[in-house]
């Protein structure tokens, strides 16, 4: 397995709802055109797999180590085709006067509250065929950001 971290960023909007950021990644490599958080596979020269979410956060969105307070550390999740062993961490951000996009990395950074995401509106799901699978597989995803 690829080890691979991933950050969660959060913070309250000015009305007090509670914000999520996420990415689209760009056409570029395995993941590419994907929803994700900001993160990826673990460098060398990180100490931990907190040290490798951080610096894709900051690499990727923006985001320097001392915008971000780490609320938790949720389980590891295998992905179902790609290999990867992702870590995932829970901070609450700063949010930033103007976010820094790595153009190579992320085509689109989303902000969205959390009401958004139970709307109705923006969950599908689509018949596809998977890298290991032998017959299509129904699979939800959200549509949101301006590539809907």
């Amino acid at each position: 397995m690829i080890e691979a971290s991933v950050l969660v960023p959060v913070y309250r909007g000015t009305s007090g709802e509670l914000r999520l950021i996420l990415i689209r990644r760009s056409n570029n490599g395995t993941h590419g055109g994907h929803l994700a958080f900001p993160g990826g596979k673990r460098d060398l020269s990180d100490r931990s797999m907190l040290d490798t979410a951080l610096r894709e956060a900051r690499e990727e969105i923006g985001i320097p180590e001392n915008q971000i307070e780490i609320l938790a550390e949720l389980p590891p999740t295998e992905t179902r085709t790609t290999g990867f062993r992702v870590h995932s961490f829970l901070g609450r951000i700063i949010q930033p006067v103007a976010w820094q996009r790595n153009e190579h990395e992320v085509a689109e950074i989303i902000d969205l509250s959390l009401a958004e995401l139970v709307d109705a509106e923006v969950l599908d799901e689509d018949a596809g065929l998977l890298a290991d699978a032998s017959a299509p597989r129904r699979t939800p995803f959200y549509r949101v950001g301006d590539d809907q």
